[in-house]
């Protein structure tokens, strides 16, 4: 029994199977945190896109986020929701051990076939952005030609 090498799977010398990726990859999700969670650090936010007759409603989960951290613009049917948060966290204390500093940054695109910049309007309430954006009135395209 003195002979026995503790397992490594992270070192190539003693197993290269060609799954090395994939078990590594096991370990380092069975090693991390449990459950997983979510947060704006590490993935995007979600959204909702509801086509209406008269417009659209574009609906953004952005929970935590103050107004002033979020822009929305509209430029040539393209709507672009981003995030740009900076959070500081600082003691007081003169011989800290420990500061942190984060910045998220992340957009999202969404292409209309037909807004009407004008009119258009954004909410912010409880972590739920709401744009609404109108669609532009197309002119009748069917036109009734007499036979003479």
């Amino acid at each position: 029994m003195s002979g026995l090498v503790p397992f490594n799977r992270r070192r190539a010398d003693i197993m290269s199977t060609g799954f090395d990726d994939f078990q590594n990859m096991l370990d380092d999700f069975f090693a991390e945190g449990w459950p997983l969670r979510r947060s704006l650090a590490a993935d995007t936010f979600k959204i909702d896109v509801q086509d209406n007759e008269n417009e659209y409603v574009i609906e953004a989960e952005l929970p935590g986020i103050a107004k002033e951290e979020v822009s929305v613009s509209l430029d040539d049917g393209r709507l672009k929701i981003a995030v740009n948060k900076e959070e500081n966290i600082e003691k007081e204390e003169k011989n800290y051990i420990h500061r942190e500093r984060r910045c998220t940054a992340m957009a999202r695109n969404v292409f209309l076939a037909n807004p009407d910049g004008e009119g258009t309007q954004a909410k912010l309430d409880n972590g739920v952005l709401t744009v609404v954006v109108p669609k532009k009135v197309k002119p009748e395209s069917k036109i009734e030609i007499e036979v003479g």
